[in-house]
């Protein structure tokens, strides 16, 4: 029974696993071949081969907000019903596609417009996830590339885009502060460059524009027009050879798309190599694969995890350091803290364990690791599966509100790189405790089991249901039973909906789904990219252990 248990949950999560695959695949292939055929007309290959191009041969490219912007109509507090109006319901990928890849032997932050989408025009979506970009540069101090053809703000979406902080002009002012700390910025511009886009070619360390294919003005001819009267082409407004010859505003003319990345590779070949910021040792493969994570972890998001089965098998050799593993008994084990070795590279852990409800011990004990592991200077992986803190007269007078929020503050103060990968309920206060991305992870990663909102369906329908019976009987009204079962699954269903990875990474909640199979590759990238600079020291504030 238990065998046939098992072999359900593999089965299971392999479908969820070809679920993420292929959605990935709309992303990649935006517009189909009527789209690619439409470039081939313009003399351009596609972003994503262009990419192909330009990172080390071998090497791949560390894709993240992958997940941006799909049926993104469909999320009505966001936007969503501008973008349907503007039969813009849908963006898949978001609209830029952004990621690491090495390029001579150095990590690179790589922001590619979408061309084959509203002209690479930026939907506010699309904002958002290239300034997460440019946040996780900053943060690791990676040079940024940045291959350029876009059309500017998407007009009629310009209220989600212009004026405010984190709208059009923050791209921009990013970009200026990344230069003056020494992060550079490379701008390869491979067709149309308009009003506040055309800043992407001006405000780059070298920029790069190809001949009688990239164009970059602050006002098109037909606003030229409009404005001041004066009728003349792209091309001798702002083509290539006016920004090389006579503005100064490109550094480098080129032929050819192939001939701009080929120039790219030889600016990044003058940029100094990367230190790796530990001592590494050689890498050993888990004694446990991905298939026995996906056969002990449990099909419902709300049954109890062995996390350990899941560690096993993402650590080298298996094998992993655990802290305190006998502290608070039973109520210390929905924590498990400890360190590990990931692809030769030492990273602290802190894992919801079991039921993952966090009582006053586990909260004291993931409290004083995120201590240490600041202390040593350790990056930390978070593996959130908690539903929030215990509640209770029993549990509040042990304290969980003091040493919940201890383990908040330590959180807020650890820092070291942290990386959050949610393999569960991913609720309340615990989102918090256990690095959401408000706590400012370098990376936040989702397995298709994560379930992202303020609480559960089935407690925001109890808390939902016992107000509309208080507000029922004071208006006294008879309760249809019936209406209110409904009420009760409707809510479940929608808090599940509104918590699920595809919903949470439309809007950006998270840099992408990782599915099982990925896990070990995609954390340990991930915590490479985190070594890439020294790691600072904590400093505690008024934490009160």
């Amino acid at each position: 029974m238990e065998e046939d248990v098992r072999e359900h949950r593999l089965k299971y999560w392999e479908e969820q696993d070809e679920k993420v695959f292929e959605r990935r695949k709309e992303a990649f292939d935006i517009g189909g071949e009527k789209q690619i055929a439409r470039l081939i007309r313009q003399g351009k290959k596609t972003m994503r081969d262009l990419i192909g191009m330009l990172i080390d041969p071998g090497s791949e490219f560390f894709e993240l907000g992958l997940d941006a912007g799909y049926n993104i109509g469909d999320i009505s507090l966001y936007g969503g019903d501008l973008y349907r109006s503007e039969k813009r319901a849908h963006i898949p990928g978001g609209g830029v596609v952004t990621g690491i890849g090495v390029v001579q032997g150095k990590d690179c932050m790589i922001f590619a417009n979408e061309n084959r989408l509203a002209a690479g025009s930026y939907f506010p979506i699309t904002l958002k996830k290239h300034m997460r970009a440019q946040a996780i540069a900053e943060r690791l101090r990676l040079p940024c590339i940045y291959i350029a053809d876009s059309g500017g703000v998407n007009l009629p979406l310009q209220l989600g885009c212009f004026a405010d902080d984190g709208h059009f002009g923050t791209m921009f002012y990013n970009m200026c502060r990344m230069s003056s700390q020494g992060i550079k910025q490379y701008t390869l511009s491979t067709g149309g460059n308009t009003a506040g886009g055309a800043y992407i070619v001006y405000l780059a360390s070298e920029s790069i524009m190809i001949e009688n294919l990239a164009f970059a003005f602050l006002a098109g001819p037909p606003m030229v027009k409009s404005a001041i009267g004066e009728t003349v082409t792209a091309e001798d407004l702002g083509g290539a050879y006016v920004h090389a010859q006579h503005s100064g505003g490109c550094d480098h003319l080129v032929k050819s798309q192939e001939e701009g990345i080929r120039k790219l590779r030889d600016i990044m070949e003058f940029e100094p190599s990367q230190p790796l910021c530990c001592e590494r040792r050689d890498s050993r493969e888990p004694r446990f694969d991905c298939r026995d994570m996906m056969r002990s972890t449990p099909v419902s998001t709300y049954s109890a995890i062995p996390v350990m089965d899941t560690i096993k098998s993402v650590a080298d050799d298996s094998y992993f350091h655990e802290y305190k593993p006998l502290y608070g008994l039973a109520r210390g084990r929905s924590i498990v803290c400890g360190k590990m070795w990931l692809k030769g590279m030492p990273v602290g852990v802190v894992a919801s364990n079991e039921s993952g409800i966090i009582y006053a011990e586990s909260a004291q004990k993931g409290c004083e690791w995120m201590i240490r592991c600041g202390n040593s200077k350790l990056p930390v992986i978070f593996l959130q599966g908690s539903p929030g803190y215990m509640v209770g007269k029993q549990e509040e007078w042990a304290g969980i509100g003091k040493y919940g929020a201890d383990m908040v503050r330590a959180c807020s103060a650890l820092n070291v790189p942290k990386i959050q990968l949610v393999i569960g309920p991913d609720h309340g206060a615990a989102n918090y405790g256990m690095c959401g991305r408000a706590f400012k992870p370098v990376f936040c990663f989702t397995t298709m089991r994560g379930r992202t909102t303020v609480m559960s369906g089935k407690t925001a329908g109890f808390v939902m249901e016992t107000l509309r019976r208080k507000n029922m009987a004071d208006r006294g009204e008879m309760v249809d039973e019936k209406e209110m079962a409904a009420f009760r699954q409707m809510m479940i269903e929608r808090y599940d909906a509104e918590g699920h990875p595809f919903l949470t990474g439309s809007l950006l909640f998270h840099d992408g789904i990782i599915a099982f199979k990925e896990m070990r590759e995609k954390l340990a990238r991930a915590l490479e990219l985190c070594y890439r600079v020294p790691i600072e020291k904590s400093d505690w504030g008024d934490l009160k252990v």
